[in-house]
């Protein structure tokens, strides 16, 4: 019994001891992101201009999205009952872009149908390429933050090996396991950045498109409505 209770003392004192051991070697996410190294700076930067341009664009988009559903009704009512002018100052009134192209649109009524068609498709291309500004930014966070963090992996695997081989012939395990897993954290931390990224960008694409079919759709909704007779 004297031996049972020996025992069971020596192993609490052993976790006892292994639990503060392990107490002692926790360590926050921000002394492990210093850890990393210099190369922890540029992913940091890359992810504050992630979040930055994500948010930016979310709003923009959002923004550009946000179309009255009577505004083609009143548009056409005013087209034909031939009210040009109260027809510019309503699109002139909405500060999205279907209503910069219908307001071009109605700027060339009186010419060639297709000269009309012309100038609504050339203010389409420029309203997307403001929708797309800045997602090419978001693209290269995606790519280049893990990019860097593999470079950070691979330089400090070499620092490692160069540490060891300089120690001789004698193989110190926690020398090796401390070094890799300090060259790890670079590629933790673009990956971290990446990921979120990468889905980041592939949203905004698919909200763009989504935004870009419903320009389209309202601009062949215009051209139509011009075949349509005028009210005299």
């Amino acid at each position: 019994m004297m031996l049972l209770l020996l025992q069971g003392n020596l192993t609490e004192q052993a976790a006892g001891a292994a639990g503060a051991e392990a107490t002692e070697k926790t360590i926050s996410y921000f002394e492990l992101a210093i850890k990393g190294g210099w190369l922890m700076i540029p992913i940091a930067l890359l992810s504050l201009i992630a979040v930055y341009i994500f948010f930016e664009r979310f709003m923009a988009i959002r923004k550009a999205s946000k179309i009255d559903v009577n505004f083609m009704n009143r548009i056409r009512d005013y087209i034909h009952e031939g009210k040009i002018e109260p027809a510019l100052a309503l699109c002139q009134s909405i500060d999205n872009p279907l209503a910069r192209m219908i307001e071009k649109g109605i700027s060339r009524i009186g010419r060639p149908l297709q000269d009309i068609k012309a100038a609504i498709d050339n203010i389409g291309q420029v309203e997307i390429y403001k929708l797309e500004k800045g997602l090419a930014i978001l693209a290269s966070c995606a790519g280049g933050a893990p990019m860097l963090g593999f470079l950070g992996t691979v330089l400090g695997m070499v620092k490692t090996f160069y540490d060891m081989s300089a120690v001789g012939s004698s193989l110190d395990v926690g020398l090796l396991a401390n070094g890799i897993y300090i060259a790890l954290i670079t590629t933790v931390g673009g990956l971290f950045v990446g990921i979120p990224s990468y889905f980041a960008y592939n949203y905004l694409v698919a909200k763009v498109e989504e935004l870009v079919n419903k320009l389209e759709a309202h601009s062949v909704e215009f051209m139509d409505l011009l075949h349509e007779p005028v009210k005299s």
